[in-house]
């Protein structure tokens, strides 16, 4: 891009695993959080040439679009990873602030408005497509009844 002087954008595409620590998936967390550093860094290199670079950060996705694009191409897929989910975690949609997970649309549209004119003046970012999941307080779990207080 540099040496065709080509203006555009760049754009990582990052996880929530690269702002939050998550037991047994040490390696993929730590490289994710670099990611994040590494956009940044790369985005303030690339400044004088006119390239943006932001990355996009996805969730958990919601298996519904996948799935339903397996059935109409044939294609035998299974959702989640083949085990039940540990004692220690939630599953589906639980925990989830906006009380449902994305889906790729929701990752294409963030991806399609970081590559835009209208993100002109937008470099170094992480555009965060996660119904709140990286927001969300660490004891607050969103979807669960509360008791009233006696």
């Amino acid at each position: 891009m540099i040496k065709n002087k080509i203006r555009g954008s760049i754009i990582s595409i990052i996880s929530t695993e690269g702002h939050q620590g998550n037991p047994g998936n040490v390696g993929y967390g730590t490289v994710k959080g670099g990611l994040l550093n590494f956009t940044r860094s790369v985005a303030m290199e690339l400044a004088p040439y006119g390239i943006r670079v932001n990355s996009l950060s996805p969730t958990g996705t919601d298996p519904a679009e996948g799935l339903e694009r397996a059935r109409a191409w044939r294609v035998s897929w299974e959702a989640g990873q083949g085990r039940p989910p540990s004692a220690d975690t939630t599953s589906g949609d639980q925990g989830v602030p906006l009380g449902k997970r994305p889906s790729p649309r929701h990752y294409a549209k963030g991806a399609v408005f970081l590559a835009s004119d209208d993100a002109e003046m937008i470099t170094g970012f992480d555009l965060r497509i996660d119904a709140g999941t990286v927001a969300r307080y660490w004891r607050w779990n969103p979807g669960t009844k509360i008791a009233p207080q006696a």
